[in-house]
């Protein structure tokens, strides 16, 4: 297994920008009204926040001075007025949003889960899928924390933080001049130590995914975890990734806290000093005592909106860290894709497949050929066997038929029409695969039947399970067809879910069927039973069927022998026997056993 560290992209540097953040403001401005209610709604919380202070330094030069008690009691009526819309306001801002940040992120997991639907097999082969998953989990989390709390803050502190400068001018043009002075200085510990805190988010980020992919690695597979006794080195593997998690974690942490700390310090130590011109300036009778108290309230709260702004600033890095590796996903393009006037197939469908001189190497093994220079042409309705020592080439012809892949050279054409010119989905639509690898989902048995016909009826689901030896046990489950199968399919067993792609396959109903093992987990009796099925399905269908066991293609009418991803015999069973040549061999051995 390799070290999750070293399986992590290094960030490209338009990772580390906070112009990633535009995809998600692509998602927010879907909702205008929103936008605007929770707009209103900070300006109106930034306005009754610099209010307050204006009052109080109307209630200090008043009451403090030669005011009656009726206009003292008068302006506290009016600072709780303020406090009551300050609490209203907040309130109607944290709801929109909340709801703004919920809605983006489900929205952008929805997208990215989209788009990736459409990427070929290639992307998955050189890409994680449990890191992919971690993407569309932490990665949103992070955003909706941007959308939903950092933003709003961002943009309620800028409004507060301007705002009150602007009362500070009103109050005293001097003293507030001198506060911006400090502003600079401010700043520059901002910029400078930024682009590290950048850096050490997206680490943090990295760390978080490898975390969340040795979980489901491990998880997946535990029956081979404990059964080969590894659970202490998977743990150990485990505590490796959340202590490298913990390190990037820390060293973000501590930085964040270096400039924090720098900048409170230089806030605060400059709103000190401008204070103690202020206190020299009251004695001297050139400012008011109310107006230094709301200069003061005032400065405090534009230091504390400018202050948290630190924070803010590193939650939005991490926040563009987030949705720069979601951008990746979203950017990535397929290289099987229809074509922008895509060649129609003909109707009716024929189901004829033809591989002239293809060559093809898998992306994640390019020194080795899974196809060399091969050659073959099935006619419709015709049933061909492919057999061969594994890693011959085999399934690689079935990939290839579903345009999972193109060629390196060479031409495929079905229909007589080549494959690159035609929609891969409508491709797809005319074939029929019962997989090695039964895939049943975590859904319902009646969803999983509906995966080869989503509109099929409770009888046509019924009549294709009874074709394929399922009726029985599915009339068994708790609650039919509408059990939960659970994860992978695991309340049922191999054969079950065997015979669930089969019924599967059925109920597709395509001129061309691709049969890989399809009875390689069936006991004697339940394979004779589905054997017979297959072969009133395969009737005027263009069959194509890789087996390993050789008994269940004696009957095809035509078996082509494959080794190093070319074709080294081809016939009948009866003729192939004769030759003494691979297949022979094979089925010397097979048959020798079995005896």
């Amino acid at each position: 297994m390799a070290d999750p560290a070293s399986a992590s992209p290094t960030p490209a540097p338009s990772q580390r920008s906070l112009g990633n953040l535009k995809m998600v403001w692509d998602h927010t401005v879907r909702y205008p009204r929103q936008i605007a209610t929770a707009l209103a709604a900070l300006v109106t919380t930034s306005v009754a926040t610099i209010a307050i202070p204006w009052l109080f330094r109307k209630v200090v030069d008043t009451g403090f001075g030669h005011g009656s008690a009726d206009t003292v009691t008068s302006l506290f009526h009016d600072m709780l007025v303020i406090v009551v819309i300050l609490a209203l306001a907040t309130a109607v801002r944290f709801y929109y949003v909340s709801w703004l940040g919920e809605r983006v992120v489900a929205d952008i997991r929805a997208a990215v889960q989209r788009h990736l639907l459409t990427l070929a097999p290639r992307f998955f082969e050189e890409n994680r899928p449990s890191e992919i998953s971690s993407r569309l989990t932490s990665d949103t989390s992070l955003i909706e924390q941007v959308v939903g709390t950092t933003a709003s803050v961002a943009l309620r502190n800028s409004f507060t933080g301007v705002g009150g400068l602007i009362y500070l001018f009103t109050i005293s043009p001097k003293l507030t001049g001198m506060l911006i002075l400090g502003i600079p200085v401010i700043i520059m510990p901002i910029v400078l130590m930024g682009r590290r805190v950048r850096t050490y988010s997206r680490t943090s980020q990295d760390r978080v995914a490898d975390v969340g992919s040795i979980a489901t690695e491990t998880l997946g597979a535990m029956k081979i975890v404990q059964a080969f006794g590894q659970e202490e080195r998977e743990g150990a593997r485990f505590k490796a990734a959340v202590d490298a998690t913990f390190a990037a974690a820390k060293r973000r942490i501590a930085l964040r806290a270096v400039m924090t700390a720098i900048v409170i310090g230089l806030i605060f130590g400059s709103i000190t000093l401008v204070l103690w011109e202020g206190a020299v300036d009251v004695q001297a009778g050139r400012i008011s005592g109310g107006s230094i108290a709301a200069f003061v309230l005032t400065g405090a709260v534009v230091a504390g909106a400018f202050g948290s702004l630190t924070e803010v600033y590193g939650d939005l890095l991490r926040g563009a860290g987030a949705a720069g590796r979601l951008s990746e996903l979203l950017s990535e393009v397929s290289d099987i894709r229809a074509p922008a006037n895509p060649t129609p197939l003909p109707v009716p469908p024929l189901g004829a497949i033809v591989f002239d001189h293809v060559t093809f190497r898998y992306p994640t093994r390019p020194e080795v050929s899974a196809l060399d220079d091969f050659s073959l042409s099935v006619r419709p309705g015709e049933t061909v066997a492919v057999v061969g020592p594994s890693g011959a080439g085999k399934t690689t012809l079935f990939q290839l038929i579903q345009r999972f892949y193109d060629p390196d050279s060479g031409t495929m054409l079905l229909d007589g029409v080549p494959l690159p010119q035609a929609d891969p989905g409508e491709v797809r639509r005319r074939i029929a695969m019962v997989p090695q690898e039964t895939v049943i989902f975590g859904a319902s048995a009646r969803d999983n039947l509906r995966y080869g016909k989503w509109e099929a009826s409770d009888d046509e689901l019924w009549a294709a399970a009874e074709a394929a030896n399922a009726a029985e046990f599915l009339h068994k489950l708790p609650k039919g067809l509408d059990t939960f199968m659970g994860e992978g399919g695991a309340r049922l067993s191999g054969g079950q879910r065997q015979r669930m792609a089969i019924a599967r396959a059925l109920l597709r109903d395509s001129p061309i069927l691709l049969l890989d093992e399809a009875t390689s987990a069936l006991d004697a009796e339940s394979e004779r039973l589905v054997q017979e099925a297959l072969e009133r399905l395969m009737e005027n269908r263009t069959t194509l069927v890789i087996a390993h066991r050789l008994a269940t293609v004696r009957a095809a009418e035509r078996i082509i022998v494959m080794n190093d991803g070319r074709i080294v015999e081809s016939g009948t069973h009866a003729s192939l026997i004769g030759q003494s040549g691979l297949y022979a061999r094979l089925a010397s051995l097979q048959f020798s056993e079995a005896a």
